[in-house]
Formats: structure tokens, C-alpha cells, sequence
């Protein structure tokens, strides 16, 4: 998959618009229930007792009904409901009660008793599933995120992504735990009205229902209208988390620089987007919210007066017509629950679609299906005539690259910034692949070789060291077992063993965020312990002394060859007093290795690696 169809599928999600928004709901937000199928019996059982409960709901209002018959001394209750009334009367009420309003009043209170019992249930079959969806859609979009290739993050911010992870999944458990019991209540409550209603009368039923059919060309007129909105909206919230983020990370910088203002303005600037969308979308509701208003109260109007001549004309008893007004108090809130729940999947959809993209990710660099697992250490790292070009560029950064470093090798790597230096070690650790040419690991394309067992032999350090926030211990161990002695040798090998015994919690100070309580050069070591923790047969260091200070990396070098033995080692370096004990190494200029050698031999050659030498140790003054 291209660099610019992710671009597409996260930031914009944009694909299909034609097609999408002429729907009520677009095609994303349907897959939301593959992920209800693991737990189905939890979702029939939440539909099955909010079913149950929509009916003691609205059977209450039948015995209020035949109550007011009871206590006005009418007979008639209406329609089919008169026989059901009658067999109350000379079966079940003299057992509940000799007092016929007493029988009536008990089964009202069994009603609503059996409502409470039955909503509280679905309540928690719903909430507790759309906890478990959230859990397992937010992780399968992580775990797409994680197999992407390093260079799918160049261009990415991490607000943006982390947007989707947060509120665009939440949103889609409020679709499941919210929106879903609502159609389910929406369907049952007219379904169970309808029954009801009909039985007793259908002139006054048929008053009832006739009008609500205006309701569905507004929902399609403001589903259509909207659903762009809704989907700039939810964009425009990771535009604000990503600046949020950015001036959260880097307020150092910010105020150092007295920027204070300015990052204020890029919040606002992308909050003013959020705002204009979130305000163009509320237009747009409410003038859909008062239309369901209006048919609620054109109802209501019909009912009272065609519902009045009917009693009059004794059509139907008092205490039918005292079901029907209400029923309609029940149907009214489905209404305006309806119009919230078009909204409400109106966003969920917009949601859906960041969401899933997020899912459907696939990294471009994977295991070929022949790869092969590497057997054994790394004993030797070659490249034959490797070029590359960034995507998105022109420019070549490699020209026709060629190396060899075998067991136990140290090669170092040195050049102007924008040389090409650091792209060697990101095609080694297969962050790219070369546009021609090969890398090859033990002789085998590293293409046919599985990432993981090749990965798992190399120790990366890179130029800025990430730690994760929590304690030494947890970023030198991180994600592998280790006892205290290997962690203790790991420091000592990397040279934090001097200042982490000096702290007073030792190695289980916290590092802060990204470890902002640590030095940089104290990051840099930690960086290095990790690597070393691993035991790898490739060490590779991009930059990795550039925070130290002379001492230190002139000790850590010594720790380094002294227990190096088959370990090799690629090393990138613009301080060339890193890379000077190297067996081999190359100078780069524009993407070539225009001179090659030991240190000693480039010193003599009066090149590339000759002057940055003379300049680094002041001997270019003294000349």
C-alpha cells in the first residue's frame, strides 16, 4: 500500500463520499457488528428484556384504562380489550384482591415493577458490550498502527491518530450501548403500541400513526445534510489534538522562544474549524428537532379532538380514550429519541469511517510468503549497489551503495548532514526497501528473511533516544525478562551504572515522559543499555554518542571492544572520535562513499574525512 493511500485512509477518510452521503447511514459504521458476533448471546439477551420491558411499559396504561371504566361504571373498554378486561374481572382480580381498584392498582405496580427489573438487565447487557467492542476495535486499530512500517509516521502526527483512538472509539461504543437499545426501543414501543391501540380502536389509531409518516423525509433530508458536517467535525478534533499535543511535548521550546501567542493562534485556528463545523452541523438539528415537534403536536391536536367525538359518539369507552392520550406520552419520547439517535449515528458514522481506516491499514514492508526465519546470529552485512529515494521525492539519497562488514566487524559511517547515513541503517532495519540492489544478512536477501528473526539479532540506538515513561529498570528490560544481573551488566556495558547507582531509587527512578527527568546524555546510555540487554549479534548506532561527553564515550568504546567478541558493529557518527577505532570507514557525500578506509589511511588521504578530522580537532586552526 502506497504512502499516499494511508494519507488518504486515516487523514481524510474520504473515499466513497459520493456514494456515502446520499445515505441515511454510510457502509462504515455496519461494521461495527462483526465485532458484536463474539459476544451474541449478551446482545440477544440485552434485546430480548428491552423488548419485555418496552411491553411492561405499556400494558400499565391498559389497566389505568380499564380502571377509569371500573370507577366512571362503563363496561366497555373497547374493542378486543373488553374480553381481555372481563376475564380480568372474573378470574384474576378476585384473586389478587376483592377490591377491584386494589387488582387494578397491583398490577399497575407489577407493570412497572416488571419494567425496572427487565431495563435494568438490557442496561447492562448493552453498557457491558459496548465496553467490549470499544476494548476490541481500539485494539485491533493499535495493532494495525503497530505493524506499519517506521516511515508510515514520518508524516503523521500523532494527535491525529491519537484521535481516532480515543474519541472516534468511543464514539462507536455509544453506538452500540446507546444508539442500538435506542432503535430497539424506537421499534418495540410502536410495534407493542400499535397492537394495543388497535385492538381497542383503529379510526383513533389510524389518527394516531397517519401523521408520523412526515417524519421520514425529514430524516432523510437532514441525514443527507449533515453527514459531511459531522465528518469535517470529527477531523477537525484530531487537527486540535495534534497542535495540543505538539505544544504540550515541546513547551520548552515554546516558551523559550516566547511563542506563547503564536501556539495560541494555531489552537485557535484549528479550534475555530471545529467550532464552524459543530455549528453548521446544530443548524442543522435544530431545524430537524423542532419539525418532530411540530408532527408530535399535530398528533396530539388530531387525537384529543377525533378521540372525543369517538367517545361521544361511544365509539370507545373513557377509559380507552384515556390509554390512547397515554400511549401517545410513551410514543412521544421514540420520537425525539429518534431524531437524536439519527444524530447520533450521524456521528457515529463519521467515526466509523476514521476508525476503520485505521483498521484496514496494511504495512507495505511485510514477510514474503517464503520468507524464511534467519538461523543463528548475524555474522555479516553487506549492500551491492543499493539506491533509494524517499517516497514523495526526487532526490536520491543513495547512489549505487556498496559495503561489506563481517563477524565481529566494526564499520563506521561519517558524512554531512543529509549524506545518507542514517537511510544505511534504516534499510538494515528494513524501515524501507532500497529501490534496487541488494542488503544482505548471512548472504540471504534480507527480503527473504522473516522481520522478527532478523530484527531480534540487532540492537538499535538511535540519535534521539526514546524513553518510555515509567522507571530505568522497565526501559533497560522493556517488553523482554531479565534478572538483576543482566540488567546490572547492561548499565555497566553502556556506562549508566555510575549515575543510576547514585539516585536514590536507583534503577527504579522514574524517567518522566519520554524521559525529560533524565540528561540527554543519561538518555543516550539508558538507550544504549537496553540494546545491550538484548545481547545482539549487530549492534547498530545512529548517532547514539552525540550527547556524551568525552569521557564517558571513551568508556563506553572500551566497554564496547573489550566484550564486543563476534558482535558487529555499524556505527553512524559526525563526531569522528566515535567511529575512529573502526575496522572500516566510509565517507559520504551526497548519497556516494567517495573514500573508504581505516582511520588512519583517510587522515593521510587529505579527503572528505581528512578535513572534518582537522577541523573537529583543532588542527585546521593551527595550519
Amino acid at each position: 500500500m502506497s504512502q499516499g493511500r494511508h494519507e488518504v485512509s486515516i487523514a481524510n477518510s474520504s473515499e466513497d463520499e459520493g456514494d456515502d452521503d446520499s445515505q441515511i447511514l454510510g457502509r462504515r459504521i455496519w461494521r461495527i457488528f462483526p465485532y458484536v458476533r463474539p459476544y451474541r448471546r449478551r446482545a440477544v439477551v440485552g434485546i430480548s428484556t428491552n423488548m419485555l420491558a418496552r411491553v411492561f411499559d405499556l400494558v400499565p396504561f391498559i389497566f389505568i384504562g380499564f380502571a377509569v371504566d371500573f370507577y366512571s361504571g362503563h363496561s366497555k373498554s373497547g374493542g378486543r380489550l373488553g374480553d381481555l378486561r372481563a376475564f380480568l374481572d372474573e378470574n384474576l382480580l378476585i384473586h389478587l384482591s376483592d377490591d377491584q381498584a386494589v387488582s387494578y392498582g397491583i398490577l399497575i405496580f407489577l407493570g412497572f415493577a416488571g419494567l425496572a427489573i427487565f431495563q435494568g438487565i438490557s442496561d447492562y447487557c448493552w453498557q457491558t458490550l459496548g465496553y467490549k467492542v470499544q476494548h476490541d476495535l481500539r485494539l485491533d486499530a493499535t495493532q494495525s498502527l503497530i505493524r506499519m512500517e517506521a516511515s508510515y509516521y514520518d508524516l503523521r502526527q500523532t494527535g491525529v491518530l491519537m484521535s481516532v483512538l480515543s474519541s472516534d472509539v468511543n464514539q462507536l461504543e455509544d453506538v452500540i450501548s446507546d444508539s442500538s437499545t435506542s432503535i430497539i426501543r424506537i421499534f418495540t414501543t410502536f410495534i407493542t403500541a400499535f397492537v394495543i391501540l388497535m385492538m381497542m380502536s383503529w379510526k383513533l389509531t389510524a389518527v394516531l400513526f397517519g401523521p408520523l409518516v412526515l417524519i421520514f423525509p425529514m430524516v432523510y433530508l437532514f441525514s443527507t445534510r449533515v453527514q459531511r458536517k459531522y465528518r469535517k467535525q470529527r477531523e477537525s478534533t484530531g487537527g486540535i489534538n495534534a497542535v495540543l499535543e505538539n505544544v504540550i511535548s515541546g513547551i520548552a521550546v515554546v516558551q523559550a522562544y516566547n511563542a506563547q501567542e503564536w501556539e495560541i493562534s494555531r489552537v485557535s485556528s484549528e479550534s475555530e474549524e471545529y467550532r464552524d463545523e459543530a455549528i453548521g452541523a446544530s443548524r442543522d438539528r435544530n431545524r430537524f428537532i423542532p419539525g418532530l415537534y411540530g408532527v408530535a403536536g399535530v398528533v396530539y391536536g388530531l387525537l384529543v379532538s377525533v378521540g372525543g367525538w369517538l367517545m361521544k359518539e361511544g365509539d370507545i369507552s373513557t377509559g380507552a380514550f384515556v390509554t390512547f392520550l397515554l400511549i401517545m406520552t410513551r410514543l412521544s419520547m421514540p420520537l425525539f429519541i429518534f431524531g437524536m439517535l439519527v444524530n447520533q449515528l450521524q456521528r457515529g458514522e463519521a467515526a466509523a469511517r476514521r476508525v476503520f481506516a485505521m483498521v484496514d491499514l496494511e504495512p507495505s514492508i511485510v514477510d514474503k510468503e517464503d520468507a524464511t526465519a534467519l538461523e543463528g546470529p548475524i555474522d555479516n552485512i553487506e549492500f551491492r549497489d543499493v539506491h533509494f529515494t524517499y517516497p514523495g521525492t526526487e532526490t536520491p539519497v543513495l547512489n549505487g551503495i556498496s559495503f561489506t562488514v563481517g563477524q565481529g566487524g566494526f564499520l563506521g559511517v561519517m558524512g554531512h548532514t543529509g549524506a545518507g547515513k542514517s537511510t544505511i541503517l534504516k534499510l538494515i532495519l528494513r524501515y524501507y526497501e532500497p529501490d534496487s540492489g541488494e542488503v544482505l544478512v548471512n548472504g540471504h536477501n534480507i527480503q527473504n528473511l522473516t522481520l522478527d528473526s532478523v530484527r531480534e539479532q540487532m540492537g538499535f540506538v538511535n540519535q534521539d533516544p526514546f524513553l518510555f515513561y515509567g522507571s530505568i529498570r522497565d526501559n533497560v528490560i522493556y517488553s523482554r525478562e531479565a534478572n538483576e544481573e543482566e540488567v546490572e551488566s547492561a548499565l555497566r556495558l553502556s556506562g549508566a551504572e555510575e549515575f543510576v547507582t547514585s539516585m536514590e531509587d536507583g534503577v527504579d527512578t522514574l524517567v518522566g515522559d519520554r524521559g525529560v527527568m533524565l540528561s540527554g546524555g543519561q538518555r543516550a546510555r539508558i538507550s544504549l543499555a537496553r540494546a545491550m540487554l538484548k545481547a545482539p549479534s549487530l549492534l547498530i548506532l545512529d548517532e547514539a554518542s552525540s550527547a556524551l561527553d568525552a569521557e564517558t564515550e571513551r568508556q563506553i568504546q572500551s566497554n564496547l571492544l573489550g566484550t564486543g567478541g563476534s558482535r558487529t558493529t555499524i556505527a553512524v557518527a559526525h563526531r569522528l572520535s566515535t567511529i575512529r577505532n573502526a575496522d572500516e570507514i566510509l565517507s559520504m557525500v551526497d548519497g556516494a562513499v567517495v573514500e573508504r578506509g581505516t582511520h588512519d589511511t583517510l587522515v593521510n588521504n587529505n579527503g572528505v574525512y581528512s578535513s572534518q578530522w582537522a577541523i573537529q580537532t583543532g588542527a585546521l586552526g593551527e595550519e
